[in-house]
């Protein structure tokens, strides 16, 4: 997001911007020169200021660095039990190796950890109260989330983690208003790459393109060394904007440097993968999604992407047996995360199951997004509720949902063309030919190939 200590503001600062990287997951297998140099002739003629200025870290020393710093407080902790503070540092660690490695235990035992240390410690423990607040943001618990990050601004206005925390939950409930408030808050106390690229977030779903890119590039002027997390994640978002407006080749080269910068970065690995299926590259698709795996003992939030993209690509390539089993897998693991634990992902096994096409899921994809956006109204998933809507044959209603997804003014050409569709079925024509014109607008590389690597016009 790296190793902190908590005694200096430089630190603090470190570790705020290692909880806001958020879903970097860092894999210690090292990468042969050979594709390191590949991807760096790839990205000769990308624009000097994407480009990272530092030296890399070493593959696998985050992780390495963090099960360190867990081994010392551990060791404290058991020299002091009664110690609430050192139980506060544990669990934000415990945060931390969450985010690095994308297994939800470490979220449990972060959890667990900032209780015991409220019971030791229960007056002016604002790092536990955040920590639970980060536990609860990655369960989707965002009014709680909310709740406990308020309770620590009440008292300390200012606190960065507080104000992060309210703009990455006010975006998940749709609350875009007061998460642009929050936003701004928080650059006007902490002018960094962290703070920079929450607000390009929060801005990209306003529909505000300049001012997204103004602070995607302000935040990655501000990068310093020791951010590698930080840097990979400002550049594979950038990246993935640019990809929505159909910029490809510059998508592209960002995506890479990610990866120059962290080797086998799974989100990055998984946006150049959907960039090489739009662009029709089917082997280096598969190649980037295989990437993501690491081993089964060492599961990480991403590989049910990486199945899934692996079935797409298998069904655009005529490969229908293929297909099923990729997309088969894709959906044990979604299950099983549904079942085993808390973090589980509605959204995504509902959007796996409306891709097959197939009568026999609907009820249940449609149930599953019922659920969902009782606590989670973001644009991507009032979109999965339409597309549920419509699978349901409950075009009125699909309709509402899609325009309470576009009403913040977010640009985003698939969302576009399933208003467009949806307009259309419903004897609109007029609504639905300015939907199409905006998807044209927005990504005027916004084919076939392009819906079909969305999901869009897909099935199993």
């Amino acid at each position: 997001m790296i190793h902190p200590t908590f005694l200096t503001p430089q630190n603090r600062r470190k570790s705020f911007l290692l909880l806001l990287s958020v879903a970097i997951s860092v894999v210690s297998i090292s990468v042969a020169f050979p594709i390191a140099w590949r991807l760096w002739k790839e990205n000769t003629g990308l624009n000097t200021a994407y480009l990272y200025r530092f030296e890399k870290i070493s593959s696998g020393s985050v992780t390495h660095n963090l099960n360190q710093e867990i081994k010392l407080y551990q060791e404290r902790i058991r020299r002091h039990p009664e110690d609430g503070l050192d139980l506060a540092a544990l669990a934000k660690t415990y945060l931390k190796m969450a985010r690095a490695t994308g297994d939800g235990n470490w979220y449990l035992l972060a959890e667990q950890t900032a209780k015991r240390s409220l019971t030791n410690l229960p007056f002016n423990n604002h790092s536990a109260i955040l920590a639970l607040a980060r536990v609860a943001e990655a369960k989707h618990e965002f009014t709680n989330s909310i709740s406990l990050a308020e309770q620590v601004l009440k008292e300390k206005p200012e606190n960065e983690d507080g104000l992060s925390i309210l703009v990455i939950s006010n975006l998940a409930i749709g609350k875009v208003d007061v998460a642009a408030k929050a936003a701004d808050n928080l650059v006007n106390q902490t002018y960094s790459i962290g703070s920079l690229t929450l607000r390009a977030l929060v801005n990209k779903a306003r529909g505000k393109d300049e001012a997204t890119l103004q602070d995607f590039q302000e935040a990655l002027a501000t990068e310093e060394p020791g951010e590698a997390g930080s840097s990979a994640w400002v550049r594979t978002m950038l990246g993935r904007f640019y990809f929505q407006r159909g910029k490809y080749q510059l998508a592209g080269q960002l995506y890479r440097e990610s990866l120059r910068i962290l080797p086998r970065y799974p989100l990055a690995l998984v946006n150049l993968a959907e960039l090489e299926t739009r662009l029709g590259h089917y082997r280096e698709a598969e190649k980037y999604y295989s990437q993501v795996f690491v081993s089964p003992a060492y599961p990480n939030v991403f590989d049910h992407v990486a199945f899934h993209g692996l079935a797409r690509v298998k069904k655009l390539q005529g490969d229908r047996r293929g297909a099923k089993i990729e997309w088969e897998k894709a959906e044990g693991l979604l299950r099983q995360h549904l079942t085993v634990n808390s973090f589980g992902h509605r959204r995504e096994l509902a959007r796996l199951l409306l891709e097959t096409g197939e009568s026999n899921h609907i009820a249940e994809a449609l149930s599953l997004m019922e659920a969902e956006v009782k606590v989670r109204r973001d644009a991507e998933t009032l979109d999965t509720l339409a597309w549920a809507l419509v699978s349901a044959n409950r075009w009125e209603e699909a309709q509402a949902v899609i325009e309470e997804a576009l009403r913040w003014g977010i640009r985003d050409p698939g969302i576009f063309y399933r208003a467009g569709n949806i307009a259309e079925k419903l004897g609109q024509k007029q609504q639905a030919i300015s939907y199409f014109q905006l998807a044209q607008k927005t990504n005027p590389a916004f084919d076939g190939q392009a819906r079909q690597t969305l999901g869009l016009g897909l099935d199993f």
